[in-house]
């Protein structure tokens, strides 16, 4: 009786095996909450093309450095930044050798749809007096969208007047969503988020040399950091070249971004 259930056992065991392998070969990508949208869909055009599924992780590029440096299990990570990414390739946690400029970005005032006000970019406009109420942006020490602000609120001469009435938020589209829903007069968002959203109106885009340049990086994470078993897979290589391609730069440039790769 044994013998005749150890080939069943084996082809149970074999079969177990085989969709663990396959779990373990899905593309596991770490990614700035602004790219929610479009990454979604490349992920999906992706998969369709090559049957190899993608699952994303998407929050501030700061929470995700810190996770995928604690050994959170990322293939890829992109950044809306440079710093964090310029973090985790110091401690050797990226593969640097892969890692690429992406993407740009533009940064927008923003307010509830119907609810705008008069903004100039100039030193000297009063721009706390051009609405009642809070500011919502994200973290401005941590999170990329909120230290673009802060750069550029304090370039052009606003921050001292503005810092007291700003709400941080763990990542752009939780700022977003607090502007949605008139929990915040204003708003410090992407212009990607901002054209995505349908219920907030942008109110003015800040000039590109009031802030350093967005631009969000990618690259591979190093699978035999200590935290990490394995090499960098086939898969993700491969997903890291899909990105790049022209499906793909299609995708981001119908949302809103600017594609730095050639």
């Amino acid at each position: 009786m044994l013998k005749k259930r150890l080939p069943a056992l084996f082809l149970i065991g074999l079969l177990t095996f085989a969709a663990s392998g396959r779990a373990m070969a899905d593309v596991m990508v770490f990614a700035a909450a602004s790219l929610t949208n479009a990454l979604t869909d490349i992920g999906k055009s992706f998969q369709t093309q090559y049957g190899i599924p993608v699952r994303f992780s998407f929050a501030s590029s700061g929470s995700l450095a810190k996770q995928i440096e604690q050994g959170a299990p990322a293939d890829v990570f992109v950044s809306a930044d440079l710093k964090w990414m310029d973090h985790l390739g110091k401690k050797e946690v990226i593969d640097n050798a892969s890692r690429k400029n992406l993407l740009g970005n533009t940064m927008v005032v923003i307010a509830p749809r119907g609810k705008g006000f008069q903004v100039r970019m100039s030193k000297d406009f009063n721009f706390a007096s051009s609405f009642s109420g809070k500011l919502c942006t994200g973290e401005t020490e941590s999170v990329p969208v909120g230290i673009y602000a802060k750069e550029a609120l304090t370039n052009l001469g606003w921050w001292e007047s503005m810092h007291a009435r700003i709400v941080g938020t763990e990542d752009v589209r939780s700022a977003l969503n607090l502007v949605e829903r008139g929990e915040c007069a204003a708003g410090i968002v992407y212009e990607t988020d901002a054209k995505q959203s349908g219920k907030v109106d942008i109110v003015a885009a800040f000039p590109a040399e009031t802030h350093a340049k967005i631009v969000y990086p990618f690259a591979l994470v190093r699978h035999e950091y200590p935290f990490r078993d394995g090499t960098s897979s086939e898969d993700a290589v491969k997903f890291m070249k899909y990105v790049t391609e022209k499906a793909a730069k299609d995708i981001f440039t119908q949302y809103g971004f600017t594609v730095l790769i050639r």
